[in-house]
């Protein structure tokens, strides 16, 4: 066997799952043909040579970080509802009020697509310092046929320029714009529907997405959605129940969605439904902090129901000010009670499997795509430990030196 890149002396979590801690390999090697992991393994089973080799020196190497849930193209400033929450206002409050995300909405629907990805490629220089890979980034702040699409390429922009990997989900249910205020359901007819055929079409987005809740969209309203989005073979995700019990993990689960995010208020029902569909719990412990929330996503039963469980960022100018992926770790682990080994599995192997994407990235296995972060670290665990650090040596993204 003969290999373009080989890394050597190097400490691995693969993070497949093996029932070894981080799937760790004490003393190992990585082989790299073209953009791919064609082996990896002990030092003492090297099997050929390559074109270049690379000694780590007893670094670490983890798979390339993945965010799994974002808003990071958006134009405008929201700082002052900031000060607001911190007077004792509700969020749904200044929602109601034309703050949140209708906020948003109007100043990025005066951006065009290369404002918006310049404005965003600045939020990605934290997460590359953070050893991260792959980002899914969602629309939603839009809210018109135009201004969505806009935020999509900008989306896809972002990943010629940074040379990460980029998932766009389309969110145009995100909230109803005022030129729709009191008809959410022509909304979603009108402009919702009709951009689930053309993401479609043109490739711009990877799935639908939509907020199901009290100030967003009725659970009957997402089901025409969903609807739309399997007949156009796009699949699906949820805001669910964030704020309150709508059913919306339930929901999703029915479709086969790949994940119910935020899910603070996700009941038994809900829990068995993503088991047996395979839908990934999405931890957003950003906005649980930002918001000052009280009722924990129920972690304790979804572990023992076998739920998959990531964590994300959830990066938003208003609900969720956060641009490090290790710090949502850090939190989901404090504020939810994971384990420090369940939060890096959700920033890695859950992550990628919460895209649909487990088969490529994740988890440092042959076969799969050769995203990889190199830290200088003791142990895994002090990349979860530590806030504000950023022990990273560099990232391997498709094979090469990024």
């Amino acid at each position: 066997m003969h290999f373009d890149r080989l890394l050597t002396e190097a400490r691995i979590a693969t993070m497949s799952e093996t029932g070894t801690p981080y799937g760790e390999i004490a003393h190992g090697a990585i082989g790299i043909s073209g953009d791919r992991i064609a082996w990896v393994g002990s030092m003492d089973d090297i099997p050929g040579s390559a074109d270049v080799t690379e000694s780590l020196e007893g670094r670490w190497v983890t798979p390339a970080l993945i965010d799994c849930h974002t808003h990071l193209v958006f134009a405008g400033d929201r700082s002052d509802e900031y000060e607001r929450k911190l007077a004792g206002e509700s969020y749904e409050v200044i929602a109601r009020e034309g703050g949140g995300i209708r906020k948003t909405m109007t100043a990025t629907r005066q951006a065009g697509a290369a404002e918006l990805a310049a404005l965003a490629l600045g939020r990605l220089d934290a997460y590359a310092a953070e050893g991260v890979g792959t980002i899914e980034i969602k629309s939603g702040y839009g809210l018109t046929m135009e201004a969505e699409l806009a935020q999509l390429k900008a989306a896809r922009g972002m990943g010629l320029a940074s040379g990460m990997r980029i998932v766009p989900t389309l969110l145009a249910a995100h909230t109803v714009p005022p030129e729709y205020e009191g008809r959410s359901g022509d909304y979603i007819d009108e402009v919702c529907i009709p951009l689930v055929r053309e993401v479609a079409r043109t490739g711009l987005a990877e799935a639908v997405d939509a907020y199901c809740e009290g100030i967003g969209f009725s659970p009957e309203e997402t089901r025409r959605l969903f609807i739309a989005a399997k007949a156009a073979d796009l699949p699906v995700k949820l805001h669910a129940d964030q704020l309150s019990d709508t059913g919306g993990a339930q929901l999703v689960a029915e479709f086969g969605g790949l994940s119910a995010d935020h899910i603070e208020y996700t009941n038994e029902a809900g829990i068995a439904a993503m088991a047996k569909a395979g839908t990934v719990g999405v931890l957003l412990p950003g906005a649980f902090y930002a918001l000052r929330e009280t009722q924990r996503p129920p972690v304790e039963a979804m572990r023992a129901a076998g739920v998959k469980m990531a964590v994300a960022t959830d990066a938003n100018p208003g609900t969720s000010p956060l641009v490090s992926l290790l710090m949502a770790a850090n939190m989901a682990c404090t504020l939810f009670h994971l384990t420090v080994e369940e939060a890096f599995a959700g920033i890695t192997r859950e992550a990628a499997r919460a895209l649909g994407k487990l088969d490529e990235i994740g988890t440092i296995e042959p076969g799969k795509v050769a995203d990889l972060a190199i830290w200088d670290i003791e142990r895994p665990a002090e990349l979860v430990q530590w806030m504000g650090k950023r022990p990273l040596h560099g990232r391997i993204l498709g094979g090469e030196w990024l």
